[in-house]
């Protein structure tokens, strides 16, 4: 996985500011294994830092998360705190997927769902 970290107007991280926001994203991996780049673009404003946060991951479009807070380690918790939401939600989404009934399959029984009447009844011999 690549990690491209780029800041804007100027702006220079200091070593252990880049460090800091790529350890952070390296630990989007934990939760999504597919994840092929992550680009993060860094500006310090006056009223603190601005990050944007793109991450690509296989056979999805991008996850996008943007903020601003006084920091920088807290506008990056901020923005790695989002983009691990979204791919929470997309993981349910996708394994969801995987619980579903095959074509030709047959649905399985639901233990909650009363039984329909006679169905413990052997079926008539004819």
């Amino acid at each position: 996985m690549h990690i491209e970290i780029s800041s804007r107007h100027g702006l220079s991280l200091d070593p252990s500011q880049q460090a800091y926001v790529q350890e952070k994203a390296e630990k989007l991996l934990k939760y999504f294994n597919r994840l092929m780049e992550i680009e993060v673009v860094v500006d310090h404003q006056k009223s603190g830092w601005w990050m944007e946060m793109v991450v690509s991951a296989e056979h999805k479009h991008d996850f996008v998360a943007r903020g601003d807070a006084p920091g920088l380690e807290a506008v990056t918790d901020q923005v790695v705190h989002m983009i691990e939401q979204q791919i929470r939600r997309y993981k349910g989404r996708i394994q969801d997927h995987r619980d579903e009934v095959p074509q030709g399959g047959t649905s399985p029984t639901r233990p909650d769902l009363p039984e329909p009447p006679g169905s413990d009844e052997p079926p008539p011999a004819g």
